[in-house]
Formats: C-alpha cells, structure tokens, sequence
C-alpha cells in the first residue's frame, strides 16, 4: 500500500512536472533554446549575464520546465544569481514513467544512496550567504540529484531556503530529509509546497514572509514590474517561461487574401507577434502567411483565441484551432471573453499546454472581479491578458492589478479602435508631443502603451501604417509628456467587451 502511494505522488509530481510546458529531453524548454543571447554560464543572473556581487543564490533542478520559472520568479525578486542543477546524464521521458518499475527515476528514489553526477559547479558558492533551493516532488522527496547536489558543497553558515513544485501533495518530510545531507551550523528555513503556474505575487510573498528580502528600501521603491518588458530584445518574459514581442499586429476585421498580404507585409517589416480569434474567422489566413513567410517558426509568436460558444467543447476547438492554423503548436491561446463553462474552456487549454499543443495561455476581456473570481479555480495562473487600452480607456486600476500578479497586459484597440480613431489621433494633446518628437501620433499612443507595460497589436492593412507602427524604439517620453497623456482618460470605452 506504501509503495502504491508512493507511484500516486510520483505521478502528480510528473503531471505537475509537465504542465509549465513540454521540454527537451536535456529538461531544456523550448522557450529557453529560442531565447537569443542566453550566455552558457554555470551561474547566471535574471538577465542571464553572469554577476559577481550578490550574494543570494536561487539553485534549481526542473526536468521538465515546471519548477524554473519558479525559480526564475525568486531570483528576480532576490536580484540573485541563478544555478540550474543538471543532470550529467539527462533524464529522458523513459527515464521519468513511473509505471517502468526500472526507470530510472524508480531506481534513484529506491536506492537511498544513489546520487546522480551533476553537469557543471557553482564556481564561489563561499560568497552566497542564503540559498534558495528548488525541486520537483518524486514519491513525496525530493530527487536524488538534490542529494548530490547539497554533499557537493560546504553550507556551513548559510541559509537554506527549499521549495517544492508538486501537483497535489505536500512538501512533506522532504526539506526535513534534506537536513542530514549538509554538515551543522546551517540554518534550514521551512519549506514550502507550489502548485504548477504559481504567480510571482505568491513566491515573492513567501519569501519576504520568511524575512527574505532582496533590497533596501531605496532600491525597493525604485524596482520595476516583475515583467519588465526588454527594450533592446523588444521582448517580455511570460510567466510561462517564454519570450513575447512586446510589438504586433491585430488582424481583427482582416479577412481573405487582405489578411494574408497584412500579416506577410508585418512579418516583412519585422513583426513578429500576429494576433488573431476565431471570431475573427482567419485563422487559416495568419497560418498561410506565417508558413510562406520563410521566417523560423520559433521566431513568430501567434495568438489565437476560443470565443464562449466553443467553451462547452473545448478541446474540439483546441484542434480546430491548431488545424486552420496549421502552424505545428499555438504560441498563446486566450479565452475571448467570459461565459458560461469558461473555466472548464481554460481547463482544456491547460491540459494542450501539458501535451504540447499550446505554449501559453491566457485571458481576454477580464477585469479585477472576474479575475478575483476565475483564478482560484484553476491551476495555471494566465501568461497574458488582453484588453481594452487607450488613451481614453486606460484601466489605470486595472494595469497593476494584472502586473502584480506577475502577468502581461496586452492592449486591444490602442489607436482607439474603429470608428474612433481619428478624434484620437487628432487629439491636441498627443499631437504636440507627437511634433515634439518628430513622430506620428499613433507612434506616440503605442509608445505610451509600451512606457505603461502594456504590449501593443494595432491593426492595419496599409503597409506604411504597419511600418509606421513598428518604429517605437527610437524615442521615449518624459514623465511630463506620460502624465499628459494619462490626464486624457474618459474611462470611454469603444467596445462592449
């Protein structure tokens, strides 16, 4: 009976493994091998350059991508350096199936004196005074591999600060276990269990609970979004592992052969983040031009989404979806506004994420009360959510309430949307900091967006607007223009979402 509930645990810590994303079998996941300029360094910090002045080390072993962006989370947060504990010999999905009595995860968790070999070292661990230390759950422990890892070094001295990543069950005995491996004089703060798609806000309230803190108060005040959006990559870090342009176009309203010569000319011109729903009914059109576009797949990030009358079949409009588009996996898929079975809608898209069909996935049209009420009930806090953004619907309450809780806000109609847009970039106000700037007025809204952490996806069918709309780095406002620019707001929104 022991050993049965032993291959329960390890199968819920296997589901939970799987459920940030499938990786390589090296435990690599996709987001990580397409991530440009990553620097191959035994220790790395949130940026991944390679630090010599901290002294936090966030050290971690995820095979599967469940437990690093957890870990991710606690580095930034800390301003620590970051160690990813590999294996020597990279565990495969045949080494991980709990049903094969001779994997090889079944024999190292049988054999208490197994210790797998660890590819790399932390070359100074004597200038780390605490420790962080993550792990996914194997039979209600943690993996022999965290066994080599604490023989391998002298923690005397130093904090060790554990967590677990489990579907279900709890920490357990397992940090307690853990204490007999290092020599005394090492302080063990208690341990915690997280669930797969645990937000930022959680990690970071816990760790500051345990007295954990990374700056003073100064550097605290003056320390950004967690999803701080990169203006040298153009990109953001999703709390879901992988890199989003923080730059698109929406193809709303773009249909047929306009649609596919739209999307063709922004993938010409750079774009690389393409927008689209199935209420928009061109998903096979985006898919078109993606494919012709000789561009890599990993370089293009789309975004689709189910509109509520699929909810009640969901993952028969997952396969749709993936069908029409035809382009090997979603990138993000969004639930296009509220309804009825919406959460048995985002359930499915959470199950395509753990088989690999989908990326991301997030929420569109979702405001504080909805998200206070949907997210308790599920299990992957959203990547993304998009909604309404601009100059005079701005959701200044709304922005940080998403960003707090370590998810990106996207902004649908940023030029105001149709029918509006004229009177906005007429606007007196956004005219003169446009001249100011030697700038079009639309270039000045989605540069306000960007500055606000809101990612942006006009719509356009004009090539010189869609190239227009991608020249956003080359000027930024200043706090005075920003808050003439916030003073526009009419809480007036252009849509009934």
């Amino acid at each position: 009976m022991k050993r049965l509930c032993s291959m329960i645990l390890m199968l819920a810590a296997l589901s939970c493994l799987a459920a940030c994303g499938k990786g390589s079998q090296t435990g690599q996941t996709d987001a990580d091998s397409g991530a440009a300029s990553r620097k191959e360094e035994s220790v790395m910090n949130r940026s991944g350059q390679s630090k010599g002045n901290t002294d936090i080390l966030v050290a971690y072993f995820s095979c599967t991508g469940t437990t690093k962006p957890l870990a991710e989370y606690a580095a930034e947060y800390l301003n620590a350096d970051l160690y990813e504990i590999k294996a020597e010999t990279p565990y495969t999905s045949e080494d991980l199936d709990y049903n094969a009595s001779g994997s090889r995860a079944n024999k190292e968790q049988d054999d208490s004196s197994a210790r797998p070999a660890i590819s790399g070292k932390v070359e100074d661990m004597d200038k780390y005074h605490t420790v962080v230390l993550a792990y996914p759950i194997w039979w209600g422990q943690a993996p022999r591999i965290i066994s080599t890892f604490l023989e391998s070094y002298d923690f005397k001295g130093k904090t060790i600060v554990p967590f677990c990543t489990s579907h279900s069950s709890g920490i357990g005995s397992s940090d307690k276990n853990l204490h007999s491996l290092v020599d005394g004089g090492t302080e063990w703060k208690d341990g915690k269990r997280f669930a797969a798609g645990t937000s930022e806000k959680e990690i970071t309230e816990w760790l500051s609970g345990l007295g954990i803190e990374p700056f003073t108060a100064e550097e605290k005040e003056g320390e950004t979004s967690r999803r701080s959006f990169d203006f040298e990559k153009k990109t953001v870090k999703l709390n879901s592992g992988y890199e989003m342009p923080l730059n698109g176009i929406g193809t709303y309203s773009l249909e047929d052969d306009t649609c596919v010569n739209s999307v063709s000319e922004a993938l010409k011109r750079g774009v690389r983040l393409i927008d689209t729903a199935y209420m928009y009914h061109n998903e096979a059109e985006v898919g078109e031009a993606v494919r012709n576009s000789g561009i890599p797949r990993e370089e293009i990030f789309v975004t689709t989404k189910l509109y509520p009358n699929q909810f009640s079949e969901p993952e028969k409009a997952i396969d749709e979806a993936l069908n029409k588009l035809d382009i090997e996996y979603i990138d993000m898929m969004l639930l296009h506004h509220p309804g009825t079975d919406d959460v048995k809608a985002y359930k499915a898209m959470e199950q395509a994420v753990e088989d690999g069909k989908i990326r991301s996935i997030g929420l569109s049209n979702w405001y504080v009360e909805e998200l206070e009420e949907f997210l308790p009930q599920v299990s992957i806090t959203p990547a993304l959510v998009q909604n309404e953004i601009h100059p005079y619907y701005q959701e200044n309450e709304v922005i940080p309430y998403i960003q707090d809780l370590g998810i990106v806000v996207q902004g649908w109609y940023p030029l105001g949307g149709r029918g509006h847009t004229a009177e906005l970039l007429g606007d007196e106000t956004i005219s003169a900091i446009a001249k100011a700037h030697g700038k079009s007025s639309a270039q000045v809204i989605l540069r306000w967006n960007l500055q606000k952490g809101v990612v942006v996806i006009p719509g356009s069918s004009n090539p010189d607007h869609i190239q227009e709309n991608t020249e956003l780095y080359d000027f930024e406002l200043t706090d005075e223009e920003m808050e003439k620019i916030n003073a526009l707001d009419r809480n007036e929104k252009h849509d009934w979402y």
